[in-house]
This record gives C-alpha cells, sequence and structure tokens, in this order.
C-alpha cells in the first residue's frame, strides 16, 4: 500500500483535531486542504493573538505553529499553549532555522521543530507521532 494511503487511513481513524498556526495563508490553506482531506478536523489561525482566542475555547490534539510572526512570535504561542493545555504535543515550523530558536522551542517542550520547506508525508508522519504522543500523555495523565 503506498504511504500516502496509509498514512490518509491511518490519520482517519484518529479523528484528531489540528491546530494550525501560520501568518501566511497559502501555508495555512495548504495544511488545511491536505489535513482535511486525511481525515482531520483542522482549526486555523493567522497570527499569535487569533490562536491565544482559539487555544481558549476549542479542543485539539496537536498543534502546528510558526515561529516567526508579527506582534505575537511562535514561541509566545508555545509558551500559552504549555500553560494552558499542557498535555497537546506542539510542533514548530519555520522558514527561518537557527540554533538558537531550535534551542530555545527544545527547552518550551516543543514535540518537533520542522524546516520549510517540508514534504507533507514527513509533516504527515509528524504529526502522527504526535498524536501518539498526545495519547499517551492522557493515558497516563502526564503534562
Amino acid at each position: 500500500m503506498p504511504l500516502w494511503r496509509r498514512l490518509k487511513a491511518e490519520m482517519q481513524a484518529e479523528n484528531a483535531q489540528i491546530l494550525v498556526v501560520d501568518d501566511e495563508l497559502l501555508i495555512r490553506d495548504l495544511l488545511y486542504d491536505f489535513f482535511t482531506s486525511q481525515g482531520y478536523k483542522v482549526h486555523m489561525a493567522g497570527d499569535g493573538k487569533e490562536a491565544f482566542k482559539i487555544i481558549n475555547e476549542v479542543s485539539f490534539q496537536v498543534a502546528l505553529v510558526d515561529l516567526k510572526m508579527p506582534e505575537v512570535d511562535g514561541i509566545q504561542v508555545v509558551s500559552e499553549l504549555k500553560r494552558k493545555k499542557p498535555e497537546v504535543p506542539i510542533i514548530i515550523m519555520t522558514a527561518f532555522p537557527s540554533m538558537d530558536s531550535a534551542i530555545e522551542s527544545i527547552r518550551k517542550g516543543v514535540f518537533n521543530y520542522i524546516v520549510k520547506p517540508f514534504k507533507m508525508t514527513e509533516l504527515a508522519e509528524t504529526v502522527k507521532s504526535a498524536l501518539n504522543e498526545a495519547k499517551y500523555r492522557m493515558e497516563r495523565g502526564c503534562t
């Protein structure tokens, strides 16, 4: 079975929800189209302030957060997510990787750090791993 079909079947079985936070409309649309076609429910925020509102109002199992955004950056979103929903694995996405941002992300407890442009199959595998981590945390009562 091709990888994309296997991923689709596995993801649909999850019936999970994802938060996507990115100031680039093209990236948000790409991720929305891909993950909804895989059976996920996707919540989108165009900036950090919008993400804060969604964090307070919506349930989701994984967050994909852009690192560089105006006003409220990805690290601030990560901090708020960790404070309000510590059980949710966070995947940082960035087109501007640096050792400092990677180290800061790890210190904040992100699940993974992905460099744009990324392959959708790799991102899908990372999301699946994050979902498994979220299930484990929920089963064990870990945060």
